[in-house]
């Protein structure tokens, strides 16, 4: 390891633009991509700003860790699908479930209700073709100036991605799943 001295001057100047809604991406390979958007969702909501977030590969009934906290906080959570595609016995099933998720979040969007709407694993569904990619780019081209979004999941469109604002790739390093240890309750779940 290689120590460094810490910087003596800000290392960026300020800001000049205007405060508005930014469209934020977390993809890539690596663990961590719904963490740091519920991770902003609990920032958010802890400013007293209203807060939504639709997961599009979880089932409605679903009860990981994350479902159990937003819910004692009250942030609302929605699953709007039927879980990994491995395991659905009907992939048409699957698609219709998420285009009448995106529905009920493209509404949240449009409304200007929400200061922050997260679309969990979203980029599966597009890449699937179950969701029209254009849709999507219209309705983050078109919300309202204060609404932010955030995106994750693996392989997000190109065209996603340049329309963002901030995008991060997250990149696996080591995961402990490769070396044959399995999903930890409160880590993965």
């Amino acid at each position: 390891m290689q120590i460094e001295t810490p910087p003596s001057e800000k290392p960026y100047d300020k800001a000049e633009g205007e405060r508005r809604g930014i469209v934020i991406v977390n993809t890539g390979d690596g663990k961590g991509k719904s963490t740091a958007a519920f991770g902003l969702a609990l920032r958010a909501h802890g400013r007293g700003k209203a807060v939504k977030i639709y997961q599009f590969m979880k089932v409605p009934s679903a009860r990981f860790g994350e479902h159990r906290m937003f819910e004692q906080i009250g942030i609302p959570i929605e699953g709007l699908g039927d879980g990994f595609s491995w395991k659905s016995q009907d992939l048409e099933h699957s698609a219709q479930l998420a285009r009448d998720g995106w529905e009920k979040a493209r509404a949240a969007i449009l409304s200007g209700e929400f200061f922050l709407v997260v679309l969990d694993e979203i980029t599966y569904p597009l890449i699937y073709g179950w969701l029209p990619l254009e849709g999507v780019l219209e309705t983050l081209r078109t919300r309202p100036k204060h609404v932010h979004v955030v995106l994750t999941g693996r392989r997000c469109p190109p065209e996603i991605v340049e329309l963002a604002d901030t995008v991060t790739e997250m990149a696996m390093v080591k995961h402990a799943f490769k070396a044959g240890i399995p999903a930890q309750r409160g880590i993965e779940d």
